[in-house]
């Protein structure tokens, strides 16, 4: 069937062309879209009789399109899922999942403007493209975590936290880490709080030695 496409349509063409498409696709799609008119004489004189007018809409509507592109553009949505230790989903993450994702997010659109050639069905972090209008289209990160604190830290490392035991691990570190800052706080401030007191210049020594010594003693551990 030769349609009259309205708009642009992605490996098809231009507003104006005249192409060729299956039956099917220009009346279950197409036509019922308003995105294109049977290529009849009838409405090629139509067409052209209102190809300015048509133009100047479609120009206004990407510009609108456009703006908020340049608002949504780098959005990263957090859909939190249950998943076994391999990171695999118990069920999937869909086209309307993340629409509503980025409606909640401020954002107004429709699941057919989310691209996605299958649904996501594990964790991790997944771009995925909105087309606002047929000449522009944007990038979002669809972040999909078990756990908000999941989630956090895949945006921060840009990597998959395939199983528990890493979360657990990194938790175990980030914990030790906090530990050992509160210790070096609390000898600091302890030090300071004697020198204030007027400790003699010999202590600040002693400390110091002591603290290298600790020091060299925790490398040899390590290693």
């Amino acid at each position: 069937m030769e349609v009259i496409l309205l708009e642009r349509i992605e490996r098809l063409g231009q507003m104006g062309d005249m192409v060729s498409v299956k039956p099917g696709y220009a009346r279950n799609f197409l036509l019922p879209q308003k995105k294109a008119l049977r290529a009849t004489d009838e409405n090629k004189a139509r067409f052209e009789t209102q190809r300015v007018e048509l133009e100047a809409e479609n120009l206004k509507r990407r510009d609108e399109a456009q703006a908020v592109g340049d608002k949504m553009d780098g959005l990263s949505v957090i859909l939190v899922r249950q998943a076994g230790d391999a990171g695999q989903l118990y069920g999937s993450v869909s086209a309307r999942d993340i629409a509503d994702s980025v409606i909640a997010g401020g954002f107004k659109i429709a699941r057919d403007q989310v691209v996605l050639d299958r649904p996501i069905k594990s964790i991790g972090i997944h771009p995925v493209h909105i087309t606002l209008h047929p000449e522009v289209t944007v990038t979002i990160t669809t972040n999909v975590a078990r756990t908000q604190e999941e989630a956090e830290v895949q945006a921060k490392t840009g990597e998959a936290m395939k199983s528990t035991e890493e979360m657990e691990n990194i938790a175990d570190t980030e914990a030790l880490a906090a530990a050992e800052a509160a210790a070096a706080e609390a000898v600091v401030a302890a030090a300071e709080e004697i020198f204030e007191e007027g400790a003699a210049p010999e202590l600040e020594e002693e400390v110091a030695e002591e603290a290298a010594t600790d020091e060299a003693e925790e490398e040899t551990a390590e290693s």
